[in-house]
This record gives structure tokens, C-alpha cells and sequence, in this order.
């Protein structure tokens, strides 16, 4: 006879996901059901049919189909049908027919699943168990965020990295000399915050010819996926904002700042955080305000967080540099000439540091010079106590050099804008290669030199040739080519440019000279590139790509993807002066400047394209000129006046302002241009005593603090040497479907099964899958290799299906023990904190869910600390569904009864767990609030938002705590037989 009824209620064993099911007609074959939340009907065999009972007991909540709910006190049977007994919530008491209930009644809590006979595979339960022991302990690493990305461990980028994403509402310019890694330091702060969901929608505008690069490098070193936009993008949207498109977007300055439409409609959107590249070129004066610096000052004002990004502070002048201060905090950055006058303070501050740092030994005494010295800054009482530690001959050493390094931190924290600012250098960070120079002085070709002859003798000819050529002074005497093409309809300008230059053989002989070496060239302007391209083609059949502005994104991709292939890629790339700006070409170490930028800044900018970190050579730098030519003079005045080639020194601008119109006037006078190179050297040296003893060594000191940094790579090796990632991997691979093969040396192939789980990252049915390692290393080598971590999108992907979904949170199991007689019953129950609080506060820092388990036999005595999870799991056998399904009905009362006893065993170990989360938090946060309360007396870059955004984050994660709750999150039923 038929267990079924009409009018009963059933879930689908495989299909959990429809809600309540009702019977509609059953017979002697089929049954029929309706589940009227998912408006969907299944015809069963009866004797084969994959459903399982509703019946609620004693205690449970249930939900009217008019949505009322009442709690269960007691049950009848009229009919067949279930008619439940208890209170509503107004405290009446009624009934409920089992018909009545709503059909969008969820099963997924494992309490209901169990009761419900809901049991899902023993590996399932393990995993779970272990991916929320993974979880927790992952989730207080203090590196969390900066561990996974690609990229090497670097001290002053984690150091900042560190540093910034670990403020409120993060507001910095990122000023790194070139080559030392900006862009990661943003990808890190980015990541970070959204991993620990702090930022959940940021806008990253970036110049046009990197808006690729940065949308490659996000994906690659950091699993960022992010949504370009540009207009035709934005017209695809119609009447809906594009902007609101992604979590984050990706914009060209160049395209936003043009287009106020697209400008109000970014404005118009919520973000939280905002990241400028290439900031010095928002232009700003105190009387003139450029659209781009408008666009992104009020984009700054509604946004939280911003990332300034820029490679020379002092680029664009002092007044420039104020200006993106002044977008980072303009309360604190009002006044401009107040800036000036704080700006020249800061050489006692580097000077105090500098004797504390340059002791024979950090705990001797300080002599009454350097007492003096230092205390002439470290007016402050408590900055005094430390000082009288130092000079006391009765402190022991330990002290005083605790002192000293309190002290130094102190001066750090409270002069200067090294909370806004950070900058470092190659002098400061180290580890850069040598650079060489190799000049190659060449004759001028006659019609070069007929012009130039001209222009010596004529004042009134320089006027007509720009008149004539539509070119600029003094670029018409610089790039002789580009003066040659533009007087193209002189007769004795019949040939291409490059056919009568002599550097264009000369480039060919080196190309010869030097083998299967990689060389870099950049030229000028477009037309030079282009022009070069060809003529190495023709005149040596050499095939080297072009790398221009003119060009689309993707075609620039192919070139210097073509260039930096070792094995069957060009041994040469020519680019206009583009190319030294946004792309890194450190496998090269050759690099040809065909002719010399105008500005000392671009020049370092071409230069910094080769030398960068990860540069294992020394950079061959080949120059090319006339001799006795305006270019050989410009080269003089980078070479003698500024030594430009050897290493960034950051005062190039400077000095073009300084000399730049009387060094266009001279390029034609010998005598004339000696001065200026001597005048050039003489404010050259000058500046950088007075930069080297004052604001830059602050700077730099600040920067990057070596003990917190060696902090973080030492957490950063903890996940990287985590023994348990890849067995963990393996498991959850195989239960999600994907299929992994081993290719030796570390590396993995991942590909989807026809069984796996849709929506995996990276996955498609179908398609090939990806290599993969968890090797920092072997990720490194390799662009075609993604590094898996705890942090990558797969393994976050596929913990949080199980944390947050009911996948593994019952299961039943045998168990074969001599000791135990056949038949008796355990329970083993896992209870998870629950703590609803915003993302923002990132919770888990202090309290990640944690697991509380339970271990019960029949009778209610607690195994837990008797029998370990591991000890029990490796000896459970795994057992079919259906007996599973009537092992719990069979036991369905007792089961109830241990469920209720567990919860009272695991309630007694939450009060030890919300003191020990809110000791660390008040530990963490009292401290930075006092750092910072006392910081904000003496350093006004310290803002009060900041400050009041920490006293109510503390607040809120001291009341989310203390609301902490213990919900049961998975049991395991176990039952003993035979041996």
C-alpha cells in the first residue's frame, strides 16, 4: 500500500532547491507533485520516488501559506495529513494543516535537513568541517589580502600596501620613483579591501595608452576582473548609466575628462575608492584649473578612498605637487604659500632621526650634541621622556634602545606628509642595476647641416622655418628628421628622411654587433617610429615592430608581446615616445634613444622602462648624435649638468624650469650653452645637498619601515608554505568536478568534468580549463601559470558555496569499532559563530566564524575531547541514502533530543570566545586610536574623519561581538555495526 496521500507535503531529495512540495494524486505506479514556489510539477515512480516526508516536531518554527508563523507544541493525524498544534506569534494558540503551509518553506538549515532525512555524502560533512577550520585560521593571518597576488615579495610595496589598506578611508599619493612597482602597491590596497570587503566598487582612471596594461596587470597578478568603459561601451547602455556597470570600472582620462556627460553620470554613482594614474598631468595653479583636475576633485570629495599614482612628486613644481595634496585632504592643503613655508622645516626633523639612526650601537648613550639635536624637534613631553631615557646612564641598555626606536618612530609619525605621501627611492630601496652609457657621435648628413648653418647665421630664418614647418622651438632643431619631412617639397629633400640619416646605419651595425640581444628603441614622435620600422626593414631586412599612439590597444599588445617572446620573437621594438610611459620591458637591457627627449623627466621615463626591479643586468644605454649639433649639446646638458644617466634624481624638473627657454636659446651657441650647463650643474649640486639632508631622506625614512615590512613577508610565508592548501585543493577539486592532472614540476591542469559545478571561476564545461601551481615561484616564471591560493577567486569561490550554502551540513555515516556494540547512536554536531555585521568592518580580522564541536553518544554523554575529528573520520564507512534516510526516521526522537543537548554543550564555550575576539580587537584598535589622538596634536596630516571613522568602527565591532550567537552549521549522524 502507498505511503502517499493528497494533500501531504514532500521535498525532493535531489532537487532540495524547488521548496515544499504538495501531493497532487498518487496510484499504484506514480505519484504527482506540485512544488508551488517553484511553480514547478514532478511525476514520480512511487516505488523508486527520490522524496522524503515533511514532519515537523516540538520546538519548530513553521510558516502559514498567508505568513503567519507559530512554534510546534504538539501534532495530530486526520485523514493521513499532518495537522500542526501550537502558538502564533501573538501568543495564540491554533492549528495549521500540513496543506497550509508555505510552499517556499527552505530546508537548507542542517537541524531541518537531518529531520527531514536530507542527507548529503560523508566527504561532503568533511569537507565542510575542514574548510571552516581552513577558514578561520586563514582569515586572522595579519598578511591576509597580500598574499595571494602575483608578485614578488617586495619590502616597500607590502610595507605600504600593508600600511594604507589597513586605514580608514585611505587617502594617499603613491609616489615611487620609476620602476619601483606604484601600480602594485594600488593593485594590493585594491585587493585587499575588496577581499576583506571594505571597498566593493572602485573607479580606476588611467591614462589612454594604459588603460590595457592596467586591465591585464589587475587580471593577471591580482584575479581582478574589471569592466572597460569608453564610448562606444557607454552608447551600448543606452539610458542607463554604463558607470553602474561593474564593481569596478575602468576608465580612460583622456576619453572622461573630454565628455561632461559621462563625467556627471560617474559622479552620479557610489564608490568607494577612487585610483588616479599618472596624476602630474592634472594640471592646477592658483589661477587656472584644468578639466581633469576638476573632474577627479570632485570625484575625491564624494569618495572615501583615493590613490593618487604618480612617478615625480615634484614633477610639475612645488605648486602642482600641493595641488594633489590638496585633492587628497584640501582642508589640510588650503593655502599654498603656507605649504612653501612647511615645506622648508623638515631638514632638523631628517637630521634628529639620522643621529638616532647612525649610533655605533642603538642602546648607547647620547652624547649632549646629539641630545641637542635631536631634542630641538622632540619638544614634546612624552617625546622628552624618551630623550632623558637615551642621555640616562642608569637606564640598561635594552631600554634605551626600545627608547631609540620609539623615539624615531615618534618624529616619523608626527613631521612631515609621510601619512599622505610615500616615496621611495632607488638610493633607498637598493638592489637596482648599474646604468652605462654609450655615446656614438656621427656626422650630419648636407641637408641637416645646411639648415642648421642657416638658422646660425640667419636670426630671422628660425621664424620662417616654424612658420614654414609648422613645428615648435626648439623641436625644429632637435629632430632633424622631423624638420627634414615637414620641408618635404624642398627639391633636395627628394629621399626619405632615412635614407640620408647616418643614425639609421649606425642602428643597423649595432643591431649586428650586438647578436640575438634584445633592443628597445624610441624615438620622438610617430612619424620617426614609423619611418624607422620601415628602414630597418628595407635596408636590412630586419622585421621590427612599431609601437606608436596611433595604434588600437590590442595591436600594441601584439608587438611587445612579440618583442618580449625569447624564442621566436623580434629581436628589436621601435616606439614613439609612448613607449616610456606604462610599459615595463626589464627582460631587455639595451636600450637606444635614436634622438633625446626635450624634458630630464621623460628622458628617466624612457630609461625607467628597462630599469626596473627585476632587471638582472645593467642597462646599455645607446645615444646616437651629431656632432656639433643642438642634439649633442642637449645631451651635454643632461650629461654634465644633471648627470641624467646614471640615476634618478627627481630634480629634473626643476632645473628645465629653471634653464629650459635660455637652453632652447643656446643650442646653436657653444659658449652660449657652457654657461648653461655650468649655471644647470651649479643649482644641480645645490639642490641635491639641501634635498638629500631635508624633505626627500623624511620622505624615504617613511616610507618604508624594514621591521613591519619583514613583518608582513613572514606572514605572506606562512600561506605560501601552508602544507595544508594543496591537499585541501585536491579534495574540494574532485567533490566540485573539476579533473586535475599532474604535469610535473609543481604544475596542474585543471579542466572542468562533465559532473562539475557551474559558475567556477576560470571554468567552463567545455572548455580547456588552465595550468596551474601553488608555487610563488613557478607563477612567476610563467604568464601562462596562475598561482592558487587561499586567496584566488576558485578557492574562494568554492569555500563560500560551502560555508554559506547547506552543501555537506548533514551526513551519516558507519562505524566499525570493537568495542562498541552494533546499533548504538552518535551525534557529531558543528556549531558556527554568527555575527551579522557590514562587511566594512571586516569582522573576521578578530572573529572569523569559528567552530564549536560536539560529540555525543545516545545517551548525551560529550566524546569530544575523547575523540578527535580526524581519529573518528577515517574510520567512518560511507552508507547508501535510502538506509540512511531510514536509520533517521527511525531514530527521528532521539535524534531531536541529543540535537537540543549539543546546543546547551556548545553554549558554554561561547563566552570564552566573544572575550578572547573583543580582547583582540580593543587591543588593535585602543592602540591605533591612541597612536592617532596623540598624532593629530602634533601632525596635521592626522584628519579628524579619519579619526572619528576609527571610534565608531571600534563601536560597531564591540557591539557586533557582543551580539555574537552559536548557530549549528553541520551534524553527522553515526551509527555502529558489526566488525
Amino acid at each position: 500500500m502507498s505511503d502517499f496521500s493528497p494533500g501531504q507535503r514532500w521535498i525532493s531529495d535531489g532537487e532540495a532547491e524547488l521548496g515544499l512540495g504538495t501531493i497532487l494524486s498518487c496510484d499504484a505506479r506514480s505519484v504527482t507533485v506540485l512544488f508551488g514556489a517553484s511553480q514547478e510539477t514532478r511525476t514520480y515512480s512511487t516505488r523508486l520516488a527520490p522524496l522524503t516526508r515533511v514532519a515537523f516536531g516540538n520546538g519548530d518554527r513553521i510558516q502559514s501559506s498567508q505568513g503567519w508563523q507559530m512554534t510546534v507544541d504538539d501534532s495530530k493525524e486526520v485523514g493521513g495529513l499532518i495537522v500542526y498544534i501550537g502558538e502564533n506569534d501573538s501568543g495564540e494558540l491554533c492549528e495549521l494543516p500540513e496543506a497550509q503551509l508555505a510552499d517556499s518553506m527552505q530546508f537548507d538549515q542542517a537541524r531541518d535537513r537531518l529531520l527531514t532525512g536530507q542527507v548529503d555524502r560523508n566527504d561532503w560533512f568533511d569537507l565542510r568541517f575542514r574548510t571552516l577550520h581552513h577558514h578561520h585560521r586563514v582569515e586572522q593571518n595579519s598578511a591576509l589580502g597580500l598574499g595571494g597576488p602575483r608578485i614578488d615579495l617586495i619590502p616597500h610595496q607590502l610595507y605600504i600596501a600593508d600600511e594604507v589598506s589597513s586605514r580608514q578611508a585611505p587617502r594617499v599619493l603613491l609616489a615611487d620613483e620609476v620602476g619601483l612597482g606604484k601600480t602594485i602597491e594600488a593593485g594590493l590596497i585594491l585587493h585587499r579591501l575588496l577581499l576583506t570587503g571594505r571597498v566593493e566598487r572602485a573607479l580606476i582612471l588611467v591614462p589612454a595608452s594604459l588603460t590595457h596594461q592596467w586591465l591585464v596587470e589587475l587580471l593577471r597578478r591580482f584575479s581582478l576582473s574589471v569592466t572597460l568603459l569608453d564610448e562606444q561601451q557607454c552608447q551600448a547602455y543606452g539610458d542607463s548609466n554604463p558607470f553602474d556597470a561593474g564593481q569596478l570600472v575602468l576608465a580612460s582620462q583622456d576619453w572622461l575628462f573630454a565628455n561632461s556627460r559621462r563625467q556627471q553620470q560617474a559622479e552620479a554613482c557610489q564608490w568607494d575608492l577612487l585610483i588616479v594614474d599618472e596624476a602630474h598631468h592634472l594640471e592646477w595653479s592658483e589661477d587656472e584649473v584644468g578639466p581633469g583636475y576638476s573632474c577627479v576633485e570632485r570625484l575625491a570629495r564624494a569618495t572615501s578612498g583615493v590613490l593618487l599614482l604618480t612617478a615625480t612628486p615634484e614633477q610639475m613644481g612645488l605648486a602642482s605637487h600641493f595641488a594633489r595634496l590638496r585633492l587628497l585632504d584640501p582642508d589640510r592643503y588650503a593655502n599654498l604659500e603656507e605649504f612653501r613655508d612647511e615645506e622648508h622645516g623638515y631638514v632638523a626633523v631628517a637630521q634628529a632621526i639620522e643621529v638616532l639612526e647612525n649610533a655605533d650601537s642603538q642602546d648607547q648613550l647620547l652624547d649632549a650634541a646629539a641630545r641637542d639635536s635631536v631634542g630641538a624637534v622632540a619638544d614634546d613631553s612624552d617625546s622628552q621622556a624618551l630623550l632623558s631615557t637615551l642621555s640616562n646612564p642608569e637606564c640598561n641598555g635594552e631600554q634605551r634602545s626600545a627608547a631609540r626606536a620609539q623615539l624615531r618612530d615618534q618624529l616619523l609619525d608626527r613631521h612631515g606628509t609621510g601619512r599622505v605621501m610615500f616615496r621611495n627611492s632607488r638610493r633607498h630601496v637598493g638592489g637596482f642595476p648599474e646604468r652605462r652609457l654609450h655615446v656614438s657621435t656621427l656626422e650630419l648628413p648636407s641637408s641637416y647641416r645646411r639648415v642648421l648653418r642657416r638658422l646660425a647665421r640667419d636670426e630671422d630664418y628660425l621664424d620662417e622655418l616654424l612658420i614654414e614647418t609648422g613645428l615648435d622651438h626648439p623641436e625644429v632643431m632637435v629632430y632633424l628628421d622631423g624638420m627634414y619631412r615637414a620641408l618635404e617639397d624642398d627639391p633636395l629633400n627628394a629621399e626619405p628622411w632615412w635614407q640620408v640619416d647616418p643614425r639609421v646605419t649606425w642602428l643597423l651595425e649595432q643591431l649586428t654587433e650586438l647578436g640575438d640581444d634584445k633592443i628597445l628603441v624610441i624615438a620622438h614622435d610617430r612619424e620617426t617610429a614609423q619611418g624607422l620600422s620601415e628602414a630597418l626593414r628595407v635596408l636590412g631586412g630586419v622585421q621590427a615592430p612599431v609601437f606608436h599612439e596611433g595604434m588600437s590597444l590590442v595591436d600594441r599588445d601584439r608587438a611587445a608581446a612579440a618583442f618580449a617572446d625569447e624564442e621566436d620573437g623580434c629581436q628589436v621594438l621601435v616606439c614613439s615616445e609612448i613607449g616610456s610611459e606604462g610599459r615595463n620591458f626589464q627582460f631587455c637591457r639595451h636600450l637606444v634613444m635614436f634622438d633625446l627627449p626635450l624634458h630630464p623627466d621623460q628622458l628617466e621615463q624612457r630609461i625607467g622602462r628597462l630599469d626596473r626591479i627585476g632587471q638582472r643586468h645593467a642597462i646599455e644605454i645607446h645615444v646616437p648624435v651629431f656632432e656639433a649639433s643642438p642634439g649633442e649639446k642637449l645631451l651635454r646638458w643632461y650629461q654634465q649638468g644633471m648627470d641624467a644617466f646614471d640615476a634618478p634624481h627627481g630634480l629634473g624638473n626643476e632645473l628645465h624650469d629653471a634653464f629650459g627657454d635660455e637652453l632652447a636659446e643656446s643650442l646653436l651657441d657653444d659658449e652660449a650653452m657652457e654657461e648653461v650647463i655650468n649655471e644647470t650643474r651649479a643649482l644641480f649640486e645645490a639642490r641635491l645637498t639641501e634635498r638629500d639632508a631635508g624633505r626627500n631622506r623624511l620622505l624615504e625614512l617613511n616610507a618604508c619601515r624594514p621591521e613591519r615590512a619583514a613583518a608582513v613577508i613572514e606572514s605572506i610565508h606562512e600561506l605560501d608554505e601552508d602544507r595544508a592548501l594543496p591537499r585541501y585543493l585536491d579534495q574540494a577539486l574532485d567533490i566540485f568536478g573539476v579533473d586535475s592532472r599532474e604535469l610535473g614540476n609543481g604544475l596542474q591542469h585543471l579542466v572542468p568534468s562533465p559532473q562539475m559545478l557551474d559558475g567556477l571561476p576560470g571554468l567552463v564545461k567545455g572548455e580547456e580549463g588552465f595550468t596551474a601551481t601553488t608555487s610563488r615561484a613557478r607563477a612567476l616564471g610563467r604568464d601562462d601559470v596562475q598561482r592558487l591560493s587561499w586567496e584566488h577567486p576558485l578557492l574562494r569561490e568554492m569555500m563560500g558555496r560551502i560555508l554559506d550554502g547547506p552543501m555537506g551540513n548533514t551526513a551519516l555515516a558507519l562505524l566499525k569499532h570493537p568495542a562498541i556494540p552494533a546499533g548504538r547512536l552518535m551525534a557529531e554536531l558543528v556549531f558556527r559563530t554568527h555575527c551579522p555585521a557590514p562587511k566594512r568592518l571586516h569582522l573576521n580580522r578578530f572573529l572569523p566564524p569559528t567552530a564549536v564541536r560536539v560529540l555525543l553518544d545516545e545517551s548525551g554523554a560529550n566524546l569530544t575531547d575523547k575523540v578527535s575529528f580526524t581519529g573518528l573520520s577515517k574510520n567512518l564507512q560511507k552508507v547508501k541514502k535510502a538506509v540512511a534516510r531510514d536509520l533517521i526516521k527511525s531514530r527521528h526522537e532521539q535524534l531531536r533530543s541529543l540535537l537540543d543537548r549539543a546546543e546547551n554543550e556548545a553554549q558554554r564555550e561561547l563566552p570564552s570566545i566573544v572575550e578572547a575576539a573583543q580582547t583582540r580587537m580593543r587591543a588593535a584598535l585602543d592602540n591605533e586610536l591612541t597612536r592617532l589622538e596623540a598624532l593629530a596634536k602634533r601632525n596635521p596630516s592626522v584628519r579628524e574623519d579619519e579619526i572619528d571613522a576609527l571610534r565608531n568602527e571600534r563601536k560597531a565591532l564591540d557591539d557586533a561581538i557582543e551580539s555574537t550567537r552559536l548557530r549549528l552549521d553541520a551534524v553527522r549522524v553515526i551509527v555502529t555495526i558489526e566488525q
